[in-house]
C-alpha cells in the first residue's frame, strides 16, 4: 500500500489548490480599501509563500482594478501575518489578478520533489474572495530525485465560479466533518496533460471537466488530513490516524460530475510496448452513490488487441468503505496494517455493471518470437526489401526470378487471428455483508470464441471433437447468500450454446457464510467440512450436440447411429439403476435418460435431501457408492 506516486499526486492536487488560494492573497484590510484614493494596478515582486509541504512563488503578482495600495499588498503576502487567510480573502474585491509566472515546488517526505510551473495565470471579476474565472496558459511538471522523477506539461486551465475563502478554510480551519458542503469550483478545465516518467511509462490526457467540487472541514484539516494519509502506508505505524483521516476525507468530498476524454497509457515493456486507452470517462453522483462509464476502452499488445465499446457501473457507493475505515479508527489499541477481512470489509458498494461490445483478437496459435535485426531496423514484410530483391538474411521474391536467397532464412506463413466477441455482460450485487455481496447475478450474452480454445478442458473440451468450429454461448449465474441461516441459494445457474443446448442448475448449499469469499485456503478447506447439499434441480436440453455426440461415438466403435443409440438406452434402462443402487429413485432415474436418449430433448432431475440439514460435502466424498448417496435423497426424474 506504500505507493509513492499515490502520495506524489496528492501533494501535486494540493500544490495546484496553493495556486488557486495565492491568486486571492492581494487583499488589505478593510480600512486600507476604503481609504484609497481611487482604483488602481498594484504589482509587487518576490512572492514567496509557504503552504504545507508546498512553497509557492511568484516574481511578479499584480492586482488590477483594487483599492490596495502597494504596501497593503505586500504586507499582506508576508508569510507571517497574524490574520487567517480566510479572513483577507473574504475581503477582497478586484477587477483581476495575474501572474506571468507562478511556480509550485513540493517536498515530499522522501527524496521525491516535484515542481510545477504555471505561465499567465489571471483571475477575474474577483468580489468577495470569488473568482468569476480563472485561467491559465499552460504548465511543466517536473519530478526530479527518487523514483518517480519525469517530467509533463498541461495545456490550457481554465475554472469558473471559485471560492477561495472556501478553499481556504476546507484546506487550514478544522471542522466537525458534519457541516453543510461549501462549493469550491463551479466549472474546472484541464487540456492536453502529458507525463512520462523514468519506468518509460507516458500518460496523456486530452481533457479534464470538473463541475460543483467542494467539501466539508474536517477535524485536521484537508492539509493535515493528506498528510496523514500520505505518511501513513509504511504498515509499520499506527493504523488508526490513517484510517480517521482517510475516512474523513472521502466522507467530506463533494463532487457533482467528471469527465476525462482521449486518456491514453503507453508503457515501453521490454516483452512489447502496451498502450491503453479510454475515449471517455465520465462520473456522476447522485447523494451518496455515483454513476461511471467508460466509452472506447482499448488495450493493445504486439499481436493482442482488446476493445470495449462502454462500460457503466451504477450505484456505486463509498458508504461501507468510510464506516469500515471509521471502526478501525475507534479501535481500543494500535495496529499496523489490514488483515484480509479488513481489506474485503473496505470493498465499496459497486450497484449493477454492465460491459457491451468486448472484442479480443488474440495472437496467431504458434506466432513465433521474432528478435530484431542486429541494424535495429524493422525487418520488411514477408522478408523483402522495398523493391522486391532479395538482401542479406530476407529469401529471394519468386516474382523477380531473383534465387539468391539466404538458405537460413526463415519464411512464415500468416496464421488466422482467433477472435473472443462478447455482445453484453451484466454483474448486478446486491448490498455488501462484510464485504461480501447478498446477491449477484451475472449475466453474459452472444459470447463467442474458437472451439479449440476450450480444447482440454473438462467436459466442453470435447466440442472441438464433435465438429464445433466457433461456439456462440449465453450464460446467466444467480446466487443469494442468506448470512443468518448459512444457506447459499443458487437460484440459476444456465449454460446455453447455438446448436449445443442448454443446462440450466438450481439448488441450496448450507453451511455456507461470507468466510468462504474471503479467498484463503484456511477457509476454503473448512467449507469442506461445514458445508452441506440441501437441493438440486437439474434440467438438460439438447439442441444439436447429443446427436453430434452419437455420430462421433459411432464413427469410433464403427456401428450405425441407429445401433449405438440402442445400447445406449439399453445401458440407461439396465445399468444405470444398478450403479445407483436398484432403488425406485434409481430405476425412475435409469427410465428418463433412457427416454431421452431415445428421442433427445429435455431431462429434468430434482433431488432434495432428506435431512433438513442436507448432505455434508465431506460425507459426499466419502460415500462408498451412489446408491449410499441416493438413500438420502427425494428424487424425481423425467425426459421430455
Amino acid at each position: 500500500m506504500n505507493h509513492p506516486k499515490a502520495r506524489l499526486r496528492l501533494r501535486s492536487a494540493w500544490a495546484t489548490t496553493g495556486i488557486l488560494v495565492l491568486l486571492g492573497l492581494a487583499p488589505a484590510p478593510l480600512a486600507a480599501q476604503e481609504g484609497a484614493a481611487a482604483v488602481q494596478d498594484v504589482t509587487v515582486t518576490d512572492v514567496v509563500i509557504p503552504l504545507g509541504g508546498t512553497l509557492l512563488k511568484a516574481p511578479k503578482l499584480t492586482a488590477s482594478g483594487t483599492r490596495l495600495s502597494k504596501e497593503d499588498l505586500a504586507a499582506i503576502l508576508r508569510p507571517d501575518s497574524n490574520v487567517p487567510w480566510e479572513q483577507r480573502l473574504a475581503r477582497l474585491d478586484a477587477g483581476s489578478l495575474t501572474v506571468p509566472v507562478l511556480t509550485s515546488e513540493n517536498a515530499d517526505p522522501g527524496d521525491n520533489r516535484q515542481t510545477v510551473t504555471y505561465r499567465d495565470v489571471v483571475a477575474r471579476d474577483i468580489r468577495a474572495g470569488r473568482v468569476g474565472e480563472l485561467t491559465a496558459a499552460g504548465a511543466t511538471v517536473s519530478s526530479v530525485a527518487g523514483p518517480n522523477r519525469g517530467s509533463g506539461t498541461y495545456g490550457q486551465v481554465r475554472a469558473t465560479d471559485l471560492d477561495l475563502a472556501a478553499l481556504s478554510r476546507l484546506y487550514t480551519v478544522p471542522g466537525d466533518g458534519k457541516g453543510p458542503v461549501q462549493r469550491v469550483y463551479g466549472t474546472i478545465q484541464v487540456s492536453d496533460v502529458t507525463y512520462s516518467d523514468a519506468r518509460g511509462t507516458t500518460v496523456k490526457i486530452a481533457r479534464l471537466d470538473g463541475r460543483d467540487l467542494g467539501g466539508r472541514q474536517i477535524p485536521d484539516g484537508w492539509s493535515g488530513a493528506f498528510a496523514i494519509v500520505a505518511g501513513g502506508f509504511d504498515g509499520s505505524s499506527d493504523r488508526r490516524p490513517l484510517a480517521a483521516a482517510a475516512a474523513d476525507l472521502i466522507a467530506a468530498t463533494a463532487v457533482g460530475s467528471l469527465e476525462m476524454q482521449g486518456l491514453s497509457v503507453s508503457d515501453s515493456d521490454p516483452k512489447g510496448p502496451v498502450l491503453f486507452e479510454i475515449g471517455r470517462a465520465a462520473y456522476t453522483s447522485a447523494g451518496s452513490e455515483g454513476t461511471t462509464v467508460l466509452d472506447n476502452l482499448a488495450l493493445s499488445r504486439g499481436s493482442l488487441r482488446v476493445h470495449v465499446g462502454r462500460l457503466a457501473v451504477l450505484g456505486t457507493s463509498l458508504v461501507p468503505t468510510v464506516a469500515a475505515l471509521q471502526g478501525i479508527a475507534a479501535e481500543p489499541t494500535a495496529g499496523p496494517g489490514f488483515s484480509d477481512i479488513e481489506m474485503r470489509r473496505l470493498t465499496p458498494k459497486l450497484g449493477n455493471l454492465t460491459l457491451s461490445d468486448l472484442s479480443i483478437e488474440l495472437p496467431p496459435e504458434g506466432e513465433p518470437e521474432r528478435a530484431p535485426p542486429r541494424d535495429g531496423r524493422a525487418p520488411a514484410r514477408g522478408g523483402l526489401s522495398d523493391t522486391g530483391r532479395a538482401g542479406p538474411g530476407r529469401p529471394a521474391d519468386p516474382r523477380t526470378g531473383d534465387t539468391a536467397a539466404d538458405p537460413l532464412a526463415l519464411s512464415v506463413s500468416p496464421r488466422p487471428v482467433r477472435r473472443i466477441a462478447l455482445r453484453e455482460a451484466t454483474l448486478a450485487l446486491g448490498a455488501p455483508n462484510d464485504g461480501v455481496p447478498s446477491a449477484t447475478r451475472l449475466s453474459l450474452s452472444g459470447l463467442s470464441l474458437p472451439a479449440d480454445l476450450v480444447a482440454g478442458a473438462p467436459i466442453i473440451g470435447m466440442l472441438p471433437v464433435y465438429g464445433y468450429r466457433d461456439l456462440d454461448l449465453d450464460l446467466v449465474a444467480d446466487a443469494t447468500l442468506d448470512e443468518k441461516a448459512r444457506d447459499l441459494a443458487l437460484r440459476e445457474v444456465t449454460v446455453s450454446g447455438r446448436d449445443i443446448g442448454t443446462v440450466r442448475l438450481s439448488g441450496t448449499l448450507g453451511g455456507i457464510g461470507p468466510e468462504l469469499f474471503s479467498g484463503t485456503l484456511p477457509a476454503a478447506t473448512m467449507v469442506m467440512f461445514s458445508g452441506s447439499a440441501k437441493a438440486l434441480d437439474l434440467t438438460v436440453e439438447n439442441a444439436g450436440l447429443f446427436e453430434r455426440f452419437l455420430a462421433a461415438q459411432s464413427k469410433d466403435l464403427s456401428l450405425k447411429p441407429d445401433e449405438l443409440r440402442k445400447e445406449y438406452v439399453t445401458a440407461s434402462l439396465l445399468g444405470v439403476p444398478i450403479i445407483l443402487g436398484n432403488s425406485a429413485a434409481a430405476k425412475g432415474i435409469g427410465a428418463a435418460m433412457g427416454q431421452f436418449v431415445m428421442k433427445p430433448g429435455k431431462l429434468v432431475v430434482h433431488a432434495k435431501s432428506k435431512e433438513p440439514a442436507g448432505i455434508g460435502f465431506i460425507d459426499l466424498g466419502a460415500a462408498r457408492s451412489p446408491a449410499a448417496v441416493l438413500d438420502r435423497l427425494d428424487v424425481e426424474a423425467k425426459a421430455n
